[in-house]
């Protein structure tokens, strides 16, 4: 207890400054997973080792992944494709890899359906999307890279088979490519179409992702066939200063209900979502609008901000999304990678395996309209052992911690409810932070750092002693107008292991909560060995953290509740699980 509340004012700053230079020194850390080693690409792993490697993620057996490409749902069998390296654990040799699942958790393992092979796509097959036509018959567009300057062109692949349930095999037709740039485009930043969608007009529509000097740019196609695409004289949105756009998602959500809509949908009480991935910071940015149809043009919300000032799927690491529309449960999913923080390639050579999908989210628009919601699906909770009720209404004064037993903390789901009776001891926020990220706040008021009304939330993979945890917790500001909620997932004191590349930083986001009336805040974490995935009210803000202790792995890792605040917290109901395996074939 003493080590993890123990707090000073110069010790406070002594880890301000010392995260400072983690976020400036490693400002690629996110995505320096996606440096080329040509030398270890095919650098084959003697043995997978299996210390960090996650029970109840999707990760196929062995080697690097990375971008979900064109997840769907084809007569009764769930679909996922994604980029694989299918001879080493760095990137490099991308194949499109393919999985199927009956239930979205348990899944077989297939042969690659695309690989480079021909000279519209020599040099790489990279990421896409796949349309169900009006006949029933699936296809998928692709980014094939041509030469060895990295341009680009849109492929399409169609199956060998349609009577295969799996299908296995997929044909790449010679008449490829579909699209290729016009000299108003930048060749090497021309990638990652859309799922498409069709306009009353009966033309089928795509985005593909793109800059032009600094402004990121969602360029349209159209075509009536699926084959001859013609691009619009006008992006469908653009925005400055924001970089190149990879992975776009475009999609209808409800304004009445919870459900999933088909990209093409054309009701009413609809707006719309643009998704980017920024390739300037390798974080996942969206905006809530609506779309002119006549104009063919999608206008952000005056509150929905383009760029790094916006609202994001995941405050943590989490990039390359891409969602799907579920005929079958009447929802639409979005699937989300997320690659190793440990970034040294000598890492991922060495335990044979890199990258994992986030679990996939049920996505579906706030009431408020301002924003998304995303929680894991439902099917995620057969994988629940026998649920162990650890207590109801325990009140928790300032400084006090205890431990959440009866379950695998390296592997487990938890949900829990907190409430207080008074905003009264809130700390007031500091103007100062007003141009801040919420990362930067999270890093200067930690989990140590004593305060108000928070810190407070889970101490997860942590070893006994508490050499080694990752935080994950609310902490609430008075600001100027109203309430400030930040929550963190820390990752700062998360292992012991000496390694000055390892990215450790302090994730967080601010959660969009009236406190004023409820005084009621909830978390969910899916903790599962090396990764830390959390959904806090309800899934407003969602922060994954990837982790690797070196004491608080398998049986040695524990779990604990702590409030840090002079405020009491009341957990109204906490809910632990250990968590199975699901099966993979």
């Amino acid at each position: 207890m003493e080590l993890f509340m123990k707090s000073s004012s110069l010790w406070g700053l002594e880890i301000y400054l010392f995260c400072l230079f983690i976020v400036l020194s490693n400002i690629n850390g996110v995505f320096a997973s996606h440096n080329i080693f040509l030398d270890l690409q095919s650098s084959s792993a003697i043995s997978v080792k299996n210390v960090h490697r996650t029970g109840f993620h999707f990760q196929p057996p062995k080697y690097w992944i990375n971008d979900p490409n064109a997840p769907m749902y084809y007569n009764g069998v769930y679909h996922l494709f994604y980029q694989y390296n299918p001879k080493g654990s760095v990137w490099g040799n991308i194949v499109w890899a393919h999985s199927v699942s009956k239930d979205l958790i348990n899944w077989i393992h297939l042969e690659p359906a695309i690989y480079p092979s021909k000279k519209f796509d020599k040099y790489g097959a990279w990421s896409g999307s796949a349309t169900i036509l009006p006949n029933n018959k699936p296809v998928i567009l692709y980014t094939g890279v041509v030469d060895s300057h990295d341009s680009q062109v849109q492929n399409y692949a169609i199956p060998a088979n349609l009577s295969d349930p799996f299908l296995r095999k997929w044909i790449k037709p010679n008449n490829n490519p579909l699209i290729v740039p016009d000299n108003s485009i930048n060749k090497t930043k021309f990638r990652d179409p859309t799922t498409a969608w069709m306009g009353q007009d009966g033309l089928w529509r795509i985005v593909i992702g793109s800059m032009r000097k600094h402004r990121g740019m969602a360029l349209l196609y159209r075509s009536r066939d699926f084959i001859k695409w013609a691009k619009a004289q006008h992006p469908l949105h653009s925005s400055p200063h924001t970089g190149n756009w990879e992975c776009p998602d475009f999609f209808p959500v409800s304004l009445k209900n919870t459900n999933g809509l088909d990209a093409s949908y054309r009701g009413k009480n609809v707006k719309y979502v643009l998704k980017n991935s920024l390739d300037v910071n390798r974080f996942e940015y969206y905006t809530i609008g609506m779309y002119d149809t006549k104009k063919d043009r999608y206008i952000p919300d005056n509150n929905s901000i383009d760029g790094s000032k916006g609202l994001r799927l995941d405050y943590g690491n989490f990039y390359a999304s891409k969602s799907f529309y579920d005929p079958m449960k009447n929802r639409r999913i979005v699937w989300g990678w997320t690659n190793e923080s440990d970034v040294l390639p000598d890492d991922e050579i060495k335990k044979g395996w890199a990258g994992i999908q986030a679990i996939p989210r049920k996505v579906w628009l706030d009431p408020s309209g301002k924003q998304l919601i995303q929680w894991p699906i439902e099917e995620l909770e057969t994988l629940r052992k026998q649920k162990i009720i650890q207590l109801n209404n325990k009140k928790l004064s300032k400084g006090e911690m205890f431990e959440v037993k009866g379950i695998s903390a390296s592997q487990a789901d938890i949900e829990v409810s907190f409430s207080f009776s008074s905003l009264n001891k809130a700390e007031q926020f500091d103007p100062k932070w007003a141009d801040l990220y919420a990362q930067d706040v999270c890093a200067i008021k930690g989990s140590t750092i004593q305060g108000g009304l928070g810190p407070f939330g889970l101490v997860t993979l942590a070893s006994k002693n508490l050499e080694e945890y990752t935080p994950v917790f609310f902490r609430v500001f008075k600001a100027q107008k109203n309430y400030k909620v930040l929550m963190c997932s820390d990752a700062r004191r998360s292992t012991m292991r000496q390694n000055e590349a390892m990215y450790k930083p302090s994730f967080a986001g601010y959660v969009d909560v009236d406190l004023v009336d409820t005084k009621k805040l909830s978390l969910r974490s899916l903790i599962d060995n090396s990764v830390v995935e959390s959904f806090g009210a309800g899934g407003k803000t969602c922060i994954t953290s990837r982790v690797y202790p070196t004491l608080a792995i398998h049986n040695n890792a524990h779990l604990f509740v702590f409030n840090n605040g002079s405020e009491t917290i009341t957990i109204e109901t906490l809910n632990a699980w250990s968590m199975d395996v699901p099966k993979m074939h």
